[in-house]
């Protein structure tokens, strides 16, 4: 990405971020403005104007007050700049519950994220089994399964195999084999399942 004028930080932006990465250390480890600013030689005026921006200050000065902070000098830049991000966060119990084809009573299907945009990339879904009389449907979808046990024991089958599954295990498969639940063993089973699809799906 070629950076424009516009999206390159400004000395104000950055001398912003140093005053307040200076304060909040300084008071995370109990240091007044005056316990620093003896230890480093520079008066508390100096200090003050520096932790509101209201002066810039040398490398020199700021590496001397990163030692009184007990921090070293990258560490008062380590954030700056920092690209916002924007995961996904899904409370326990918070997940949509969703439909899929055999869901019925004693059978739910929790998706824990949703691919924002037009192309769908992966799935994870927690699923709950509760009702050993149940008989479920098999499936096909394009992409790879992934499922990780968490509770109770489940004999799986993926085309000609059957897999006995308990808490810790893994099983991983191409989805366009026929698969699905072959025997609730031991209730209540709780596992994921992450679908990947290719960026052709």
């Amino acid at each position: 990405m070629v950076r424009t004028p516009d999206s390159i930080p400004s000395q104000d932006a950055l001398e912003r971020y140093i005053g307040n990465t200076i304060r909040e250390l300084r008071q995370k480890h109990g240091l007044t403005i005056a316990d620093v600013a003896e230890q480093i030689g520079i008066s508390r005026g100096m200090l003050s104007k520096i932790e509101n921006a209201q002066t810039a200050t040398s490398l020199e000065t700021l590496a001397k007050i990163a030692g009184a902070l007990g921090v070293s000098l990258a560490t008062l830049f380590r954030n700056y700049n920092m690209p916002e991000g924007g995961a996904q966060h899904v409370k326990q119990g918070a997940g949509m519950e969703v439909v899929r084809r055999g869901t019925k009573r004693g059978h739910t299907y929790h998706l824990l994220a949703y691919d924002q945009g037009p192309l769908k990339l992966f799935e994870p879904f927690l699923i709950t089994m509760d009702d050993a009389a149940e008989v479920f449907p098999t499936f096909e979808h394009p992409g790879t399964e992934f499922i990780y046990m968490l509770e109770g024991k489940l004999e799986y089958r993926h085309g000609q195999h059957t897999y006995l599954l308990e808490p810790g295990d893994s099983l991983t498969f191409q989805g366009e084999i026929p698969h699905g639940p072959e025997q609730l063993i031991e209730l209540p089973i709780r596992f994921l399942a992450i679908i990947y699809y290719s960026s052709m799906a």
